[in-house]
């Protein structure tokens, strides 16, 4: 009997160390540098199904010439939501050929839906207010060795 009490403590144990590892953000993933214009962005990527499931959640910070590029294997009309998104965001949907299909502000922990105006394989985001800030619009084009790969 104690060896199985003390085997549940143990499941639990790892249970619980478990859920707090997952509520630590996302740092070490890959980086890429895109542009905008005159702008640079040091973009983390995040492009496995785990990673773009995480995104930006648990950030407490980030800096402002820094963002997340969440990369998609088909375009297709991409939805977000912040659950578990302490910052305030933009996201920019964006097509293949870096062409800012739209923006969407986002507000922290909410779980409303925003989506793409069409199909799109990329969406970044950045702090919110970063693209007002730059005058950057639908239609703008960001630069990278993300959107000229696409192209090939």
């Amino acid at each position: 009997m104690f060896q199985r009490f003390a085997a549940l403590l143990l499941l639990a144990a790892s249970m619980m160390g478990s859920a707090q590892a997952q509520q630590q953000p996302q740092t070490d993933l890959q980086r890429t540098k895109l542009s905008v214009g005159l702008y640079k962005i040091d973009a983390q990527v995040a492009q496995t199904p785990r990673q773009r499931e995480i995104g930006l959640m648990f950030r407490k910070e980030m800096p402002q010439s820094e963002g997340m590029i969440f990369v998609f294997e088909q375009p297709a009309t991409q939805c977000f939501w912040m659950r578990n998104t302490l910052l305030p965001l933009t996201a920019a949907f964006v097509a293949d050929d870096g062409r800012v299909v739209n923006l969407v502000d986002m507000e922290p922990m909410t779980e409303n839906s925003h989506c793409s105006e069409e199909p799109v394989r990329f969406v970044l985001e950045m702090n919110q207010g970063w693209f007002a800030k730059k005058n950057i619009k639908k239609g703008a084009k960001l630069g990278g060795e993300l959107f000229a790969a696409s192209r090939r």
